[in-house]
């Protein structure tokens, strides 16, 4: 007597190539889809590290012009160390300068402009809305894209 559990029509449970090349195929559009989502969120937030940094670097330059009457294009004036500027600030993706007389101020008039740029062999350089940010001695706030275009209601978020 044959066994009646067995059939020879029974199959073995399991994936078929073709689900499994539909898994990949859906798994695919789904990592095209959201890298380059998930890579401009990033950029946005590191954003935020180039505004600390460069307020940062402004308030050191208005103390140091409270005590000397002049404002300091010397790094270790202002706290940075000793290497000069540019100084690579927080996780590395922007670089801080400061220029000293603003040149978009009158002359003869104390002034500084510090500047935030990407560093160049980082991903933050392919930051295309927000490219530069600076501040002057007024506290302006301004922000450039990557064609030079003033931009910073986007990247200031005034």
């Amino acid at each position: 007597m044959a066994n009646p559990s067995f059939s020879p029509r029974s199959r073995i449970a399991g994936f078929t190539l073709v689900e499994l090349m539909v898994v990949l195929v859906v798994a695919t559009i789904l990592f095209t889809v959201a890298l380059p989502s998930y890579q401009t969120s990033i950029r946005k937030s590191r954003r935020t590290e180039a505004k600390t940094a460069v307020l940062d670097l402004a308030g050191r330059e208005e103390t140091l012009f409270s005590t000397t009457n002049a404002y300091s294009t010397t790094s270790a004036s202002v706290g940075y160390g000793a290497g000069g500027f540019p100084v690579t600030v927080g996780s590395g993706y922007y670089t801080v300068t400061v220029v000293v007389p603003n040149p978009a101020s009158p002359a003869g008039t104390p002034s500084f402009k510090v500047t935030a740029l990407p560093v160049a062999a980082k991903s933050q350089a392919k930051d295309t809305a927000c490219a530069s940010f600076s501040v002057d001695q007024l506290g302006n706030q301004s922000a450039l894209n990557s064609a030079g275009t003033d931009n910073s209601t986007t990247c200031w978020g005034n």
